[in-house]
């Protein structure tokens, strides 16, 4: 599933096609994706001039001129293509390869503005995806978006709140990293890459970072700042690759050829030189070093 840095140059790829124009038509071409498309969605967006394009952990949130705010999810398999008269292109930078099939284009944003006529396709093979309708007024109180901690990008994040989050708490710090309530947008990708960084085993009590008073330990102050710069470079790496326009599909620039441990079970951990190993943790695959991290 696409994570924050890949949803984050997805926002970025589509801003300059997007923002700005109107939706001269809003193009269904299907009655749903994994939930039903918003009542009188097409009818609703049509007409409309989208302000801007923003980021709320893993959704993308579209907002138009009548106050409504389109929020966006990309599922497993989602992506956004625009199209005008000279080139198509797909934004974002994905560890899956996006497809570009016409049959599983779903959604259609006809556009225009002073530049002329584009259009935006959603296409989705999986339909894990979903566009939803809300009141930006109503946007913190979402169901989608209700309750989500704050973002790993920012000035919101520090070890003083996670150290509020992780006391007492017997759970693994990779699960307690991936409770969207704690971090918004952390993903299992990236979680690996800053538990390596700080050298702390995936399984490790998440209340051991944290002081018996409540104060960040060491550790906890590491593992923040590798969150923090662990998704800027991957961010950085996705927006090279839509500044220099090589390979439509994003391939350019991927952050995965500079993963450290995730999806390398087996390989030798950059630091010692042991195997990377994998097991699997609240469903998902944990690469990490039980060497090096502790």
């Amino acid at each position: 599933m696409p994570e924050l840095p890949e949803v984050e140059t997805v926002r970025r790829g589509l801003t300059p096609a997007m923002e700005g124009a109107f939706v001269t038509r809003l193009e269904l071409r299907r009655p749903d994706l994994r939930f039903p498309l918003p009542q009188d969605f097409a009818e609703s967006v049509q007409g409309r001039r989208i302000l801007g394009l923003g980021r709320r952990a893993k959704y993308l949130l579209i907002d138009l001129d009548d106050g409504a705010t389109i929020i966006a999810h990309l599922g497993m398999s989602g992506s956004f293509r625009i199209e005008d008269a000279d080139a198509a292109e797909t934004p974002g930078v994905f560890h899956m390869e996006r497809s570009k099939d016409g049959k599983h284009d779903h959604v259609v944003f006809h556009l225009e503005d002073e530049r002329g006529q584009r259009r935006v396709v959603y296409n989705d093979p999986r339909r894990f995806g979903f566009m939803l309708l809300a009141a930006r007024r109503d946007l913190d109180s979402h169901p989608s978006l209700m309750g989500l901690g704050p973002e790993p990008v920012g000035n919101s994040l520090s070890a003083d709140l996670l150290a509020e989050r992780f006391a007492g708490k017997s759970q693994g710090l990779k699960q307690a990293l991936l409770d969207q309530r704690n971090i918004a947008g952390l993903g299992n990708i990236y979680v690996c890459e800053a538990l390596w960084r700080a050298r702390l085993s995936p399984t490790r009590p998440a209340a051991t970072v944290v002081t018996p008073t409540g104060r960040p330990r060491k550790e906890l102050s590491l593992l923040t700042s590798a969150i923090r710069e662990v998704i800027a470079e991957a961010i950085e790496a996705g927006g090279s690759s839509l500044r220099d326009h090589i390979q439509a599909d994003g391939t350019l620039g991927y952050f995965q050829h500079r993963f450290s441990v995730y999806d390398r079970e087996g390989e030798p951990c950059p630091a010692c030189g042991t195997p990377i190993l994998r097991a699997v943790h609240g469903g998902r695959s944990s690469f990490y070093c039980d060497i090096c991290q502790r």
